[in-house]
């Protein structure tokens, strides 16, 4: 269908392609051009699909062809009216194909601008989430869980109390304040407010749990040993990096001979005191530990009590193996006795008989002993500290009393190649112990030191 016709709807849906060329192929599409304007057309394929398009040729012989759209979809008046638009556009200089690629691409940038904004709304509501979420509250108390885990519930304890004190109740605005936005500056503050109120070994343990909390945020996207709820805190620095430790006074209280005696005799026979005796006469072992033990733990054939150790940054406890002397042998049997006819798993069971005694009972125990015997007052690391500090004025050596003590004892060389037990030297050190306790409750310790005293003034 050659020529130029008046393009009306019913001489379009009338319109068909069909045909061959001179060589015999099928004609594929056929066009009909309107008289009304020029360069309307409509093109009609051997499928049937029929389209309104303009086209022009160019004084430099270049052909101009745009798509108006479907037949179906626009009324022959409207294809005129757009027809001519494009006309009056390339009559003044401007290429409709290049027009339409143009607001094609500008529709795009606007759809991409939207969708751009929409998600920039979608992270703000979710770092505001997370803002609300991810406090520096809320990293020390993941931080409490971690340890609680690891099975250092004291300590874990110890994190919960300090926070709570001076940075829920000291602070609730920074308590609330996303934890990647602290600053070392908001980390000085709160110290500075807790050595102000004299607290310094207090300061100390906030500085160190800050600092630990931190850390362990940092390493979890790379530790797949840490918990996965560190790395949801999105840590990349440690503001408490750049505050200098806080050196704590050591404690050097230790008791005398006498001191020690009185002690010895205001022990009871009730749980809490056989703990203490029991921590006392093993060497001065840590009450933690002491009162974790169970029945199970203890070997009668080779008079060998287990406590786990899970102290320091180890990733497992330590097996702590005790070879008790005489005394502690005879305490720790009774002990057993009890419990079995308790029926208790535990050495010191609480009154459910289902957990051991808590940590926090026996301090003020001895707090009470303390205060009866009169003096300076001291407390469980004072007996601890004199326990090892007499064992070395016995004459045991730095490397028995660390393994007796277990502590200071989780370097690379006693991680990996000393494996000795350590089991003749520990019960060796245990029975000399033994001895010189029992000389001190007896009043022969004294009576040597008076005797040497006296001694020395009558040569001199």
């Amino acid at each position: 269908m050659r020529g130029r016709i008046k393009l009306t709807q019913q001489r379009i849906e009338e319109a068909i392609c069909v045909g061959f060329t001179r060589e015999g192929n099928p004609i594929n599409q056929v066009f009909l051009w309107d008289t009304e304007v020029r360069g309307l057309g409509v093109r009609i394929t051997r499928g049937g699909v029929k389209t309104f398009i303009f086209q022009r040729q160019l004084p430099d012989k270049r052909i101009i062809r745009k798509k108006i759209g479907n037949c179906s979809n626009w009324p022959v008046g409207e294809a005129r009216k757009e027809a001519q638009e494009i006309a009056v556009a390339i009559d003044k200089g401007v290429d409709p194909r290049e027009a339409e690629r143009e607001a094609q691409e500008a529709k795009a940038r606007k759809k991409e601008a939207a969708e751009a904004a929409l998600e920039a709304e979608e992270a703000a509501r979710l770092q505001a989430e997370a803002n609300k979420k991810y406090t520096l509250k809320a990293l020390c108390d993941t931080y409490a869980d971690y340890l609680e885990s690891r099975g250092k519930e004291k300590t874990a304890k110890g994190v919960r109390s300090v926070v709570k004190v001076h940075l829920a109740e000291a602070d609730p605005d920074l308590a609330t304040k996303p934890a990647r936005e602290i600053t070392a500056h908001d980390v000085a503050g709160l110290i500075r407010g807790i050595t102000e109120k004299g607290k310094g070994r207090t300061a100390g343990i906030f500085r160190s749990t800050l600092a630990a909390a931190y850390s362990c945020s940092r390493r979890a996207p790379f530790d797949g040993t840490m918990p996965k709820a560190f790395i949801d805190f999105n840590i990349e620095t440690n503001p408490v990096d750049p505050i200098p430790p806080i050196p704590v006074k050591a404690r050097h209280r230790t008791l005398t001979r006498k001191e020690l005696k009185a002690y010895i005799e205001a022990l009871g026979d009730d749980l809490v005191d056989s703990a203490l005796k029991l921590a006392l006469y093993a060497g001065g072992q840590r009450m933690a530990q002491i009162l974790r033990v169970e029945v199970s733990d203890w070997n009668a054939d080779t008079k060998t009590l287990r406590l786990v150790d899970p102290k320091g940054k180890r990733t497992e406890p330590r097996e702590h193996l005790l070879p008790l002397a005489p005394v502690a042998t005879s305490l720790v049997a009774e002990l057993v006795a009890r419990s079995e006819k308790a029926g208790s798993k535990f050495l010191f069971s609480s009154m459910t008989k289902k957990t051991p005694i808590h940590v926090s009972t026996p301090g003020p125990r001895v707090t009470e002993i303390a205060q009866k015997i009169g003096g300076e007052p001291f407390d469980l690391r004072d007996v601890r500290r004199t326990c090892e500090t007499m064992l070395a004025g016995l004459g045991i050596s730095r490397d028995i009393r660390a393994q007796l003590l277990s502590h200071g004892i989780s370097g690379v060389q006693s991680a990996h190649y000393d494996r000795h037990e350590y089991t003749k030297e520990k019960r060796a050190a245990l029975v000399k112990w033994e001895r010189y306790l029992k000389r001190i409750t007896s009043g022969e310790e004294e009576m040597e030191v008076v005797s040497f005293a006296e001694a020395k003034g009558t040569r001199e």
